[in-house]
């Protein structure tokens, strides 16, 4: 059986189950080296769930701690079946729509830091929209199962998250644009003024632009200059010192569970 079969078989299984699938783990600790690592570490040391070295990446593992704000979550490590945030809140920005509906939604905290983001977007002439911030297991599906219809397996990998592995449901996630909605979820949005202003100041208020240009074989996705995800601003900071993703941070400096 050739390794693409092999994949499509294991996807087709998760989109009909839609299900998490747990791992009993060994943990490796790595001490910091610094002191400003011990305090990020601090801060993240409560996420587990990350896949082990020898852990096929095809049958991701579930976190244990879904709730901690900069867990990880990826094509290697899934949310719990069905996971939803207990403290899903509208945040009083700017979206493109105008309807209170599930993808408005975020956490509390990252929804009360986006809120001082758009603000100071706001006063600094380059406002923004959201466009798509929680996403539910069931809509991830519907969603996923859309593209793979529309451009293929393959390519629907590059772009688009199994039902279980998006970040969006961790309601710790946000796609936005400019106010206009011009570029929503397009490349074009990287050219933007508002594009460069949250790489510039995106840290400052705990978010990270989580799918970067040139990270793409580490990430497993495609550049995204408009996902913003929120870490924290310990975490967002030192990610963007070190000029790192969240996958290269937990390798080099949390304990591996």
């Amino acid at each position: 059986m050739s390794k693409t079969s092999m994949a499509t078989m294991l996807l087709s299984a998760l989109l009909i189950t839609a299900s998490g699938c747990s791992h009993d783990d060994n943990s490796i600790d790595q001490e910091p080296t610094t002191q400003k690592e011990k305090s990020v570490q601090a801060e993240t040391s409560k996420t587990k769930g990350i896949a082990s070295a020898d852990h096929n990446p095809a049958v991701p593992v579930t976190v244990m701690d879904p709730d901690a704000i900069p867990v990880l979550i990826n094509k290697e490590n899934m949310l719990p079946d069905n996971y939803k945030p207990a403290d899903l809140v509208y945040p009083d920005v700017r979206f493109t729509f105008t309807e209170k509906i599930e993808k408005r939604m975020m956490r509390k905290e990252a929804a009360d830091a986006l809120e001082s983001l758009f603000q100071a977007a706001d006063e600094q002439g380059v406002p923004l929209a959201g466009v798509s911030a929680y996403r539910s297991q069931k809509t991830q599906t519907s969603l996923f199962n859309h593209y793979v219809e529309k451009d293929g397996l393959e390519a629907a990998l590059l772009y688009s998250a199994t039902p279980g592995t998006s970040e969006h449901q961790t309601g710790l996630a946000i796609d936005v644009t400019s106010s206009d909605g011009s570029c929503a979820v397009e490349d074009c949005f990287g050219k933007t003024d508002q594009a460069q202003w949250l790489v510039d100041n995106a840290p400052t208020y705990g978010f990270i632009i989580r799918y970067e240009e040139g990270k793409e074989s580490i990430t497993g996705y495609k550049y995204e200059p408009w996902h913003l995800r929120y870490v924290g601003q310990k975490l967002a900071q030192d990610l963007t010192d070190r000029g790192i993703t969240l996958e290269e941070y937990y390798q080099s400096n949390v304990a591996v569970k």
